[in-house]
């Protein structure tokens, strides 16, 4: 039977080159996204039994880019109910996991971890990721994520790791955001990426926002923006965005070049 795995490849590259210029998917894909930011879609779904608040599209694209970079550490900034961090911690044990299998060593020590940080854990969320089977990958930092103190803890904390990758899903002003990318996108192993969310905040009307601090020209898109016309070392990755049509981070996935 003839190995036709580089022709479904080629295809698939060339299927979403092609949706780029499919202006009736496009538009579909906008008003899909409009009308399910209104209505808090990203907030029906859990991952492995707590809300991971992501849409469906951001999960899988997720999936692939850790399982294609193999990070030994993740950052997250943004803890919320904690589905994120779990979703971390279990991509990280399925690394270990394949490793195990393929060095055939029987037992499974965590040698990856998820560092998540947040300016407020509550006690109910910080109880309910302790709980949760995958915790020991996990270590919590309560406090402001720009705050020198924490970003220098997160800092110490990596120093045995080589190919850390970067989540930041916490406050999405500008300077937030643009500190926040001063201080973790260092960290990035090259290779790896900083995937910044709810860059969407900068292509929707204010008052899509109006109970929020951040809008247009105040979003972690234009953090992106800035950050980017300094630092030749990140570069947006379009393709993953051109290919899933649906996710909160357009433009935000910043692949480390160098």
């Amino acid at each position: 039977m003839i190995d036709d795995r580089d022709i479904f490849l080629a295809e698939r590259q060339r299927r979403v080159k092609s949706y780029q210029h499919n202006s009736v998917l496009l538009d579909a894909s906008k008003q899909f996204m409009s009308e399910t930011l209104r209505t808090k879609y990203s907030y029906q779904f859990d991952w492995l039994g707590l809300p991971i608040i992501q849409y469906p599209q951001d999960i899988v694209i997720m999936q692939e880019l850790i399982w294609s970079v193999r990070p030994d550490l993740i950052i997250e900034t943004g803890i919320a109910r904690g589905g994120s961090l779990i979703f971390s911690a279990s991509m990280l044990a399925l690394l270990d996991l394949s490793e195990n299998i393929a060095d055939n060593r029987a037992t499974i020590h965590p040698r990856r971890k998820v560092i998540g940080v947040d300016i407020d854990i509550r006690p109910h969320n910080r109880c309910a990721i302790e709980k949760n089977p995958l915790s020991s990958y996990v270590e919590m930092i309560e406090g402001s994520s720009i705050d020198f103190d924490i970003v220098e803890q997160v800092r110490l904390l990596t120093k045995d790791y080589h190919r850390p990758m970067v989540f930041l899903d916490s406050n999405h002003t500008h300077n937030h955001v643009l500190a926040e990318l001063e201080a973790y996108a260092p960290l990035v192993g090259v290779g790896s990426y900083c995937i910044v969310f709810d860059t969407l905040i900068e292509d929707y009307p204010s008052a899509t926002f109006a109970d929020r601090p951040w809008h247009a020209g105040n979003s972690p898109k234009s953090a992106v923006n800035e950050f980017l016309r300094t630092n030749s070392n990140f570069q947006i990755d379009s393709f993953v965005q051109d290919k899933i049509l649906v996710t909160a981070a357009k433009d935000g996935f910043l692949k480390r070049l160098k």
